[in-house]
């Protein structure tokens, strides 16, 4: 594969230099800030340890272990931790906590959640938003009369607590991982966490399938609709190669149209 090339240019006053073409390839030398330095990597993990300790402690002396606010601060430090394999890795844990585990939120509003994140190029950001906010509003955290402020200050704290540990991989994994670039015995393990997260995330396709198709379960009655709407989806994606952005404009009004005069 042939290296980008790229114009290399700056001003300086009146002058404007051109550099000529520059050739960035495996072979350039790191840039310095991203060359691995133990200083810069402790600096990284004290940081990222204060914020977490700071707003966790805060929760705590207000709410204490048990308040939900609490208990999200928690649950989703745990769910960030899978995020290594992506969003759709993570999801059925989340869901698992949110609805099952902790009732924030019921399967329904779950599903709608995910459908929610679907929708965007972030969809992880979108979900755990959404669950915070659905299960903050509904328990009413600070009264009936402040909803919405329940809502959005628990939605503040899932997502807090969700991405603060991916910044921390981030900015203190960027430099360890150049380092292992082209090491077998590093990227041999990272071959197998890829097939690994390939079967999470089938596991998830399963998982949309059972609550998507039988939400009441396989006692219940069969969700026609919603498999049609599968099919068509298919199809336009798969077959007629279709722009995926209008295959979920014309999924969610195919949907919207059923559910108000036939649903």
């Amino acid at each position: 594969m042939a290296p980008a090339q790229f114009i290399v240019g700056t001003s300086h006053s009146k002058l404007n230099r051109s550099y000529g073409p520059a050739i960035i390839d495996d072979t350039t030398p790191l840039p310095e800030h991203t060359r691995f330095r133990w200083l810069r990597l402790i600096t990284v993990i004290t940081v990222c340890a204060l914020l977490w300790i700071v707003l966790m402690a805060l929760l705590l002396s207000q709410f204490g272990w048990h308040g939900t606010l609490t208990q999200m601060g928690w649950f989703f430090t745990k769910a960030s931790l899978l995020t290594f394999g992506g969003a759709y890795a993570v999801l059925p844990y989340v869901y698992q906590g949110a609805v099952e585990y902790y009732g924030w939120l019921n399967p329904a509003q779950m599903i709608d959640g995910l459908a929610l994140g679907e929708t965007t190029p972030g969809p992880l950001i979108m979900v755990v938003a959404f669950v915070g906010f659905i299960g903050g509003y509904t328990n009413t955290l600070f009264g009936t009369e402040l909803s919405f402020l329940s809502g959005a200050t628990a939605a503040v704290v899932a997502i807090w607590f969700t991405f603060l540990p991916s910044f921390l991989f981030i900015l203190a994994g960027g430099p360890l991982v150049e380092t292992t670039y082209g090491n077998l015995k590093f990227t041999a393990p990272l071959t197998a966490i890829t097939a690994a997260v390939v079967g999470v995330i089938f596991n998830l396709v399963l998982f949309f399938a059972y609550h998507v198709l039988w939400p009441q379960g396989f006692s219940a009655s069969f969700e026609w609709p919603a498999a049609l709407i599968t099919l068509v989806a298919s199809i336009a994606l798969l077959y007629f190669k279709r722009n995926v952005i209008y295959v979920i404009g014309a999924c969610a009004l195919m949907g919207l149209v059923y559910s108000i005069f036939l649903g």
